[in-house]
């Protein structure tokens, strides 16, 4: 078999068999497939799109062509949520203590923030002591004991797909479904669950900008992952808005265990509440109404926040920080923006929020950046709120690394007072499965 000819099957508009696809694959993580070569089998897919067949061949090489975890010993329990990223989602900090609490077994691997999207490793090595470098051994049995574990990702899981990524973001070939839902599923399924919920965000500050794309990108990792045998399924959210009200990753830990405790924003707990009662119906076979409220309980009754605190100590974090109603500290440097006018706010960029946030020393420009984890934004008023002239909008937590100046440039394109009340949209959008 030659590289040449499965380059020019794909670009002619052929579809690939699995013995085609598995020889790039191979070939490519191997070294015998050159990147130029690789990186032109991409554009044809880039072009001429692949079957759902070819997509499920392409995620199942590039999961094998790693570790695969064995969580076989948990049986139909193993649930995992992945999501594609956006400003204030911190949703995996709650999520995985209200489905540990209620008996499923989350074993994730999870990944640092670059650009305006924050990431989960990120917020949670915010806690004091808390550690995600965990070796095969001890994740498993964290899993077994404690019901949770949460790791960064390892260069042994999916290692094709970080090869082939790093290559389509060279040769401008990302923005295609079918290598976007290949790369993510093939992480998901080689971080071994059975049951799996997608969050697919859909707006400003998504990856994906039309609720048409978002869909498209749900659908196609849906099928994927039913192909593998998993239970699929996966939500639509919004990001036209940040999620809840903190952007940065100390104020993000802080605002998920404040919802376990049982306030926090109205937004947030929707999407945990949504999440949790798919994962009850994928794991247990319980109804949509049976789902929530087992959700809505396990939040209300406060055993979720008990398995959170169990879940940071078995990683070596400082759960001392949350006593007699702790938080994490933040920047001691608050800059307030404050409301012009009478009116409503208005929410026209959330992703120039995220970029504020990073330039306050919340994000990454690059990956290998330092992050301030006290930095960060906490919004005082949400999209369509009623505001008096003097009122404060939003906070900003300044770092020592601060460009306050970019920041206030960023958030004064974005966020306005409006005479009239702005068009509001729920933050579950729709939910797929098959």
């Amino acid at each position: 078999m030659r590289m040449y000819d499965v380059i020019k099957k794909k670009r002619d508009g052929g579809e690939l068999t699995h013995d085609e696809i598995a020889f790039a694959v191979k070939g490519f993580t191997d070294g015998s497939v050159p990147e130029k070569q690789m990186s032109a089998l991409c554009m044809a897919v880039f072009l001429q799109g692949m079957s759902d067949r070819e997509c499920a061949c392409l995620t199942g090489e590039m999961a094998a062509s790693g570790d695969m975890l064995d969580l076989s010993e948990f049986g139909e329990l193993t649930a995992d949520k992945h999501s594609t990223g956006g400003v204030g989602d911190k949703t995996t900090l709650v999520l995985a203590p209200m489905c540990a609490a209620l008996g499923m077994k989350v074993a994730k691997m999870s990944g640092r923030g670059l650009g305006h999207t924050g990431g989960t490793v990120d917020k949670l090595e915010s806690i004091p002591g808390f550690s995600t470098d965990l070796s095969a051994t001890r994740f498993t049995e964290q899993v077994r004991n404690v019901g949770i574990a949460v790791a960064g990702q390892s260069a042994d899981l999916a290692p094709a797909d970080k090869k082939l990524y790093r290559l389509r973001d060279e040769c401008a070939e990302v923005e295609s479904i079918p290598l976007i839902a290949s790369s993510i599923m093939s992480k998901k399924l080689a971080a071994g669950s059975k049951n799996i919920v997608l969050d697919v965000k859909c707006g400003d500050g998504a990856f994906m900008k039309t609720p048409e794309d978002a869909r498209a990108l749900a659908e196609a990792m849906v099928k994927i992952g039913t192909a593998h045998g998993r239970r699929m399924a996966a939500v639509i959210t919004d990001m036209d808005s940040p999620l809840g009200e903190g952007i940065g990753n100390s104020i993000e830990v802080n605002e998920a265990v404040e919802l376990l405790r049982g306030g926090g924003p109205d937004d947030l707990r929707e999407l945990c509440v949504t999440v949790c009662a798919l994962l009850c119906w994928m794991c247990f076979g319980k109804t949509e109404d049976e789902g929530r409220r087992m959700a809505e309980d396990v939040l209300d009754s406060g055993r979720a926040y008990e398995s959170f605190l169990e879940w940071i100590k078995a990683q070596g974090g400082d759960t001392g920080v949350f006593a007699n109603d702790g938080l994490l500290p933040v920047a001691e440097t608050v800059i307030p923006v404050k409301a012009e006018s009478d009116g409503y706010v208005s929410i026209t960029g959330c992703e120039r929020i995220g970029i504020a946030a990073l330039y306050l020393g919340a994000g990454r420009k690059n990956p290998g950046d330092e992050i301030d984890r006290t930095a960060g934004i906490i919004l005082r008023r949400k999209h369509g709120d009623r505001v008096s002239k003097g009122d404060v909008v939003l906070e900003m937590y300044a770092s020592e690394v601060s460009d306050v100046e970019a920041a206030k440039a960023e958030l004064g394109e974005c966020i306005r007072v409006t005479d009239h009340a702005p068009e509001s949209f729920p933050v579950v959008k729709d939910i797929i499965v098959y």
